[in-house]
């Protein structure tokens, strides 16, 4: 806001310029407004070997750093935090995401989990398949089974490779998911089971179903998709320049929309190893607890990290810096005070405040507000011309050509 203010302030004075009638042997007479208005912002000043514009010192008076409204501040060395922020949205992480799918051919006989979104546990059966596959292989195991038994102890090789035969049927059912139990029990009782079990294998909810009953179903395919959710992902953007700040085990705590007020803190799991070429970013991953299930995949939260720059840092107030676009440029007030222009080199920006690398040292005094006025008056100096209402040579501020006059008339 102050800075638009003294911009609007910077633009009046210099309009008002433009707009004053120049003698006719003046270096200006029959400039148009847009080249008097350069000229007076020192677009025509001087310029060293790289193009740059020479900005002369400048000496106000009190009245003359009132009325541009100049605050002061010094340069100091200490602590600097920053405040990273960003958004992102919750997901279910990818380790704790499976799939549920038969490895047979079949029909659904039943469904015992017929929705989604519905919470299962580990084990807990979620659907019955028929298969004739799986008919035909229990037969298999069965027949194997009576061949091993009816074979005499002292035929070393036939039983050999009978319990071979017996061991190999039982493997085709384990592949195919039937458990042990199941195995042992289809021995035990001789008893030929038509459909196969499918259990959940995890805790967590039911993201997705596919399937409905009576629907025949080929091996691989994805009947269920269930997550843990005691766990979240966030994945969160970050522009390039705050990734020097920002690395594996990175605290970081969110506000999320749908709990107004709650603050849910996370650590940074994974930095993602390329940088979007269009966005500038960077992805991190933040994994959050999420043991009382109130985070739910989907949700949008804002993400913040508040890291620290270091603890001894030089700095200034960020509106201390005029940015030109090719340099960067600070006022230092003199023992004197006159007013000199300093390149500096930029650091990190820390909240209201920013690193000074290079350019001015510690204890030294900088123009805080109002630089752009005081660059417009180093820039105008450089010309050899002023600003409305200054005046070079002694320094005061001074009306007007016609205010004296039209203050004469009024007082008449």
């Amino acid at each position: 806001m102050n800075k638009l203010a003294t911009s609007c302030a910077a633009m009046a004075l210099l309009l008002a310029a433009c707009g004053t009638e120049e003698p006719a042997d003046s270096p200006m007479a029959g400039m148009s407004a847009e080249e008097h208005a350069m000229h007076m912002g020192g677009g025509g000043g001087t310029t060293d070997s790289s193009g740059a514009t020479v900005r002369s010192m400048v000496a106000l008076t009190t009245d003359q750093q009132r009325a541009l409204g100049v605050v002061y501040a010094p340069v100091t060395r200490g602590a600097l935090t920053r405040r990273i922020r960003t958004v992102g949205s919750l997901a279910a992480p990818e380790p704790n995401v499976v799939d549920v799918a038969p490895k047979i051919d079949g029909f659904i006989e039943e469904l015992h989990v017929a929705s989604t979104g519905q919470p299962v546990t580990r084990g807990q059966p979620l659907l019955r398949l028929y298969s004739p596959l799986l008919v035909s292989a229990q037969d298999e195991l069965l027949t194997a089974r009576r061949l091993y038994s009816s074979i005499d102890p002292s035929a070393e090789d036939a039983r050999a490779r009978a319990s071979q035969m017996l061991d190999a049927a039982r493997r085709r059912l384990e592949y195919w998911d039937i458990t042990p139990e199941q195995i042992q029990l289809l021995e035990e009782t001789g008893e030929v089971t038509k459909t196969l079990t499918l259990v959940s294998p995890v805790d967590g909810v039911v993201l997705d179903k596919s399937v409905v009953e009576g629907q025949r179903v080929m091996a691989g395919m994805r009947l269920y998709q269930l997550a843990d959710l005691t766990e979240m992902w966030i994945d969160a953007e970050i522009f390039e320049q705050d990734m020097q700040h920002v690395a594996v085990g990175s605290m970081a705590h969110m506000e999320v929309a749908a709990y107004p007020g709650k603050h849910v803190m996370g650590r940074v799991s994974f930095v993602h190893p390329t940088v979007d070429p269009a966005a500038r970013t960077n992805r991190v991953r933040v994994s959050v607890d999420n043991s009382d299930l109130q985070l739910k995949p989907g949700m949008f939260v804002t993400v913040y990290f508040d890291v620290s720059l270091g603890d001894d840092l030089l700095s200034v107030p960020l509106d201390a810096v005029l940015f030109t676009g090719e340099r960067n440029i600070v006022f230092v007030r003199h023992d004197d005070g006159t007013l000199m222009a300093h390149d500096v080199t930029l650091g990190s920006r820390a909240g209201d405040r920013v690193q000074i690398l290079s350019g001015v040292s510690e204890g030294l005094t900088v123009v805080a507000s109002a630089n752009f006025l005081v660059d417009a008056e180093s820039r105008i100096g450089g010309t050899g011309g002023t600003m409305a209402g200054m005046d070079h040579g002694d320094h005061q501020m001074t009306p007007p050509p016609d205010s004296a006059a039209a203050e004469h008339e009024h007082h008449d």
